[in-house]
């Protein structure tokens, strides 16, 4: 088992965050933590969100990445700041020959054959299935992973609790990424609760 493989074996659910202020970041990894999430996604799509990843790091238990990694410079960000895995919202070979060659577990985005198929070029079996649901949803997936039989997903975009078990009893699927898990406006007991639920979900 590698690495990110490994990481996507931890919990069904990864939370996908979006960290506005990197003060919240800390005491919401000690809710999720706590919850049973240990690995967190922090999207870089904020000003806060290497700031947030420094913060999470000193969880104990924590397994904090880096999401939204579109090209080197963000990635190198990302490392300088501890960032312990890469996602990114899809996959060039630029990008992905530099990851792949620090060895940093990378979950590259994925949607069509072609993706998959570039990822097998890189020597990648893991992938992001993005934007999940508005990609073709669960057939899709079914239909992309039959002939890319050895590749294993994380699906994420647009999926929620009701769908989450839909997703994690397909075989190829390892875990999903959500947002559902930190509503705007949770306390950190409601999110510590939903990540407890989450947690719960069988593959």
């Amino acid at each position: 088992m590698n690495g990110i493989e490994a990481i996507m074996r931890t919990s069904p659910v990864i939370p996908v965050l979006v960290i506005e202020d990197a003060a919240t970041a800390r005491p919401l990894a000690e809710a999720l933590v706590a919850g049973g999430l240990k690995v967190l996604e922090v999207t870089l799509r904020t000003a806060a969100a290497l700031d947030a990843i420094r913060e999470m790091k000193q969880v104990p238990g924590a397994i904090v990445g880096a999401g939204t990694v579109v090209n080197t410079d963000q990635f190198a960000e990302a490392m300088n700041a501890g960032a312990e895995f890469i996602v990114s919202p899809g996959l060039t070979e630029r990008l992905g020959d530099a990851i792949i060659q620090s060895g940093v577990p990378f979950l590259p985005g994925v949607a069509t054959a072609g993706d998959i198929m570039r990822g097998y070029d890189l020597g990648l079996r893991h992938f992001k299935f993005f934007p999940a649901e508005t990609s073709g949803g669960l057939k899709a997936l079914k239909a992309l992973a039959a002939p890319f039989y050895e590749a294993q997903f994380c699906p994420t975009g647009g999926i929620s609790a009701a769908t989450a078990p839909n997703w994690l009893g397909f075989d190829p699927v390892l875990c999903v990424g959500g947002s559902w898990i930190t509503p705007k406006g949770a306390s950190l007991a409601e999110v510590e609760q939903l990540a407890r639920d989450a947690a719960s979900l069988a593959r």
